[in-house]
């Protein structure tokens, strides 16, 4: 990078463009996150959805599993379609309208309340929610690739960029529960909603207006444009572009609309069974995709180790992803929230972890950075192994809060405080490192599928952390502590594995 360049904590400039749009776009998701399971659970006269919380749970699980599984759809349109920009943009955009569509629904609920669930409400909420789910799909995989592709091949620099990157997920994360999380829990639910809305309009316009800045390092490349485009040449999308991104938008919506409406007509064995027949065909074809672009044996060793670490990326958010739903809910009904006789709201708590991130993730860019000049940085599979230590700690102070929770005393907020505490330290030990991971041993051809399979054992994770509570009950087992045992015991296997693994990454760290 020469000197003249403008640089972005001395990173890629497209970097703060990119840290920026995800900023807005967790704003979005973490702001209506924080509170859906409490919209979900609040009575009917409120504007809320008037569910019991294993109704509500469920929901949720499903919600947050299918946010992160269509990646997989939105990392193959992007890599042999759309390019990562395009697609970008019309995730962005159903996005925006999704959110508006629940504020809508939560908002006609509450003027038109009736003592039950309105269909209209009902068709506005999982239209809303359908819209999300798919813009996501859209939207996720590509950004995060964008970053990678931002610095050249065997650019040591890029972990470091992608732990800067993840301090915008996670800034959003933290500012939106104080605005989003207090307009819907003490003003109206409804504006919970319009406010994680206009934080998807401002991802937008943000990357619009900054478009040009995101180039590959050194070269100065326009990544992420449309796979026929030149990026020595094109710099960013043009109207023709834009009438076609308008026409998918609209086009996408209109389909979710009308599916919506005719799923909840259906029977709940009939949409469960188109369900498990999508899933399954969404599995195939992924693992066919990924047999086709896979070649030659350093490249199919690779993809043996991501899909390992998959397995316990899957295990660790199964654990981490109570927070939206458990761990909520522990802090509405089993915590004292009194402060000066004002009670914070429960979703408030939701910004624990990302303080965190803000606050350690400077830190650890500079312990990897040091270990690494001392040829001492953990590899991947071992952090992996660490973070999973970590999150059996947390989960063993969860359990013990709970036993005093039990004895029907509201306990202190610091109980929670440090549980995210040492969610978050394992956080950094997974998921920054594992988006860096996938752009290093993913085969060039199919980086962005790769990352929606990455995505994918997310989801898997977010659906198991919605039932969690029903298996350990099954089993006979506290929930926390079931949880923190399973961890310990995978964080074992995991450091086992780590040589092997390590060896199977072809030179890759």
């Amino acid at each position: 990078m020469s000197k003249s360049e403008k640089t972005f904590f001395g990173h890629p400039l497209g970097l703060s463009t990119l840290f920026a749009t995800e900023f807005w776009e967790r704003f979005s998701y973490y702001g209506m996150r924080g509170f859906f399971v409490l919209y979900l659970t609040a009575e009917l006269a409120s504007g809320g959805f008037g569910v019991d919380k294993t109704e509500a749970y469920s929901i949720y699980g499903l919600f947050t599993a299918l946010v992160y599984l269509t990646p997989i759809i939105g990392g193959i349109l992007a890599d042999k379609l759309w390019g990562q920009r395009f697609s970008m943009y019309v995730g962005a955009l159903m996005m925006s309208l999704g959110q508006f569509t629940m504020a809508y629904g939560s908002y006609y609920a509450k003027i038109n309340f009736a003592g039950e669930v309105l269909p209209l409400q009902q068709l506005f909420l999982f239209s809303g929610l359908g819209l999300l789910i798919l813009g996501n799909g859209f939207f996720k995989p590509v950004i995060s690739t964008m970053v990678g592709k931002l610095y050249p091949e065997g650019d040591n620099e890029r972990d470091n960029g992608f732990t800067i990157f993840y301090m915008g997920i996670n800034l959003g994360a933290l500012v939106t529960n104080f605005i989003g999380g207090t307009l819907a829990e003490k003003i109206g639910w409804h504006w919970g909603f319009v406010a994680a809305g206009l934080g998807m309009i401002a991802s937008t316009i943000w990357f619009f207006l900054r478009e040009t800045s995101v180039k590959q390092k050194d070269s100065g490349y326009n990544v992420g444009l449309r796979p026929k485009d030149d990026g020595n040449v094109k710099e960013r999308l043009n109207a023709t572009d834009w009438g076609k991104i308008v026409l998918y938008t609209l086009g996408i919506s209109a389909f979710i609309l009308g599916l919506v409406q005719g799923l909840i007509s259906l029977p709940s064995t009939i949409t469960n069974s188109i369900a498990i027949g999508a899933g399954v065909i969404g599995f195939a074809y992924l693992a066919v995709t990924i047999y086709k672009g896979t070649n030659g044996k350093t490249e199919w060793s690779r993809v043996g180790v991501i899909l390992v670490l998959a397995f316990f990326n899957l295990a660790f958010w199964s654990g981490f992803e109570q927070a939206g739903t458990s761990f909520n809910t522990f802090a509405k009904e089993a915590t004292d929230r009194v402060v000066f006789g004002w009670e914070i709201p429960a979703s408030w708590f939701q910004s624990v972890n990302a303080l965190f991130i803000v606050v350690l993730a400077p830190l650890f860019t500079i312990l990897w950075t040091k270990l690494s000049m001392k040829k001492m940085n953990p590899r991947t599979p071992n952090k992996f192994g660490f973070s999973l230590v970590f999150l059996s700690i947390g989960f063993l102070i969860a359990g013990i809060a709970n036993d005093k929770a039990g004895a029907g005393a509201l306990v202190s907020p610091l109980w929670l405080v440090f549980i995210y505490l040492f969610h978050t330290v394992g956080e950094l030990c997974m998921s920054p490192v594992g988006l860096s991971m996938i752009t290093k041993l993913s085969p060039p051809k199919i980086t962005s599928i790769m990352m929606g399979a990455w995505f994918a054992s997310i989801a898997l994770g977010n659906y198991l952390a919605a039932a969690m509570t029903a298996i350990s009950e099954a089993l006979g087992f506290p929930t926390f502590y079931f949880i923190a045992t399973y961890a310990i015991v995978l964080a074992a296997v995991a450091f086992a594995l780590a040589p092997v693994l390590n060896r199977m990454m072809k030179g890759i760290h």
